[in-house]
């Protein structure tokens, strides 16, 4: 019999754990609940979860705070709640640790398409956390990156962008599919998002802007 996928659904409205168990019970997952983000850290390090849905105002600890706990014991993915979606508050969820962010209100089926695409990227083989590419050397589980010893000084959408790009090397990858995986498929951009920012990466890689090759008409592609 296969082992049940485990959810953790943090809220301090109960209505809202309520409709998420709902949806997430049709799907065939199981479920646990907390009220608040002490709560969600202590059930968090007593049991094994597969993935968990936190909101980020609670009371007692919010739902960043509670995500930074979280991850100094367990890599569990994360989906975070909130009724605040400036882009300021995303990049601060991802510096958190975040894996997807979804905005309040939401449609309960979208978040299940969601909780399954980021179980579906924590089940992939994990790469080595340090790769080295001639005088480029990258720390993914650090999020640093340093161009002939010196620490490169990026913004956090640029080492998004980058860890994307090296973890598919030497694969063709299009402006759409770096705009859905790397901003989110609700993001308002455009292809002009992309190449601002990849001209800004290959500004920060210096000389090793040569691994990130531009393919005409289709987008680009990390290739080492």
């Amino acid at each position: 019999m296969d082992k049940k996928i485990r959810l953790l659904v943090v809220d301090d409205e109960a209505n809202i754990r309520n409709v998420v168990r709902e949806y997430a019970e049709f799907e065939g997952y199981e479920v646990a609940e907390a009220a608040d983000g002490m709560e969600a850290v202590t059930k968090a390090r007593a049991e094994d979860f597969d993935l968990i849905i936190m909101d980020v105002m609670m009371p007692r600890l919010n739902g960043f705070a509670a995500c930074k706990e979280i991850r100094k014991t367990k890599n569990t993915p994360v989906i975070m709640l909130s009724a605040r979606g400036e882009e300021y508050d995303k990049e601060y969820g991802f510096e958190a640790g975040v894996d997807d962010y979804v905005i309040k209100p939401f449609s309960p089926k979208e978040l299940m398409l969601r909780v399954k695409a980021v179980l579906r990227r924590s089940a992939a083989p994990q790469l080595p956390q340090r790769m080295t590419f001639e005088g480029l050397e990258i720390d993914m589980a650090g999020r640093e990156v340093y161009v002939n010893g010196e620490k490169a000084n990026m913004t956090p959408k640029e080492y998004d962008l980058l860890f994307y790009l090296v973890k598919n090397r030497n694969l063709a990858l299009t402006r759409d599919q770096l705009l859905e995986e790397v901003w989110g498929y609700d993001f308002f951009g455009d292809d002009r998002t992309v190449d601002t920012h990849i001209k800004m990466l290959r500004s920060s890689l210096g000389e090793y802007r040569k691994f990130i090759v531009t393919l005409r008409g289709t987008g680009y592609k990390f290739e080492a």
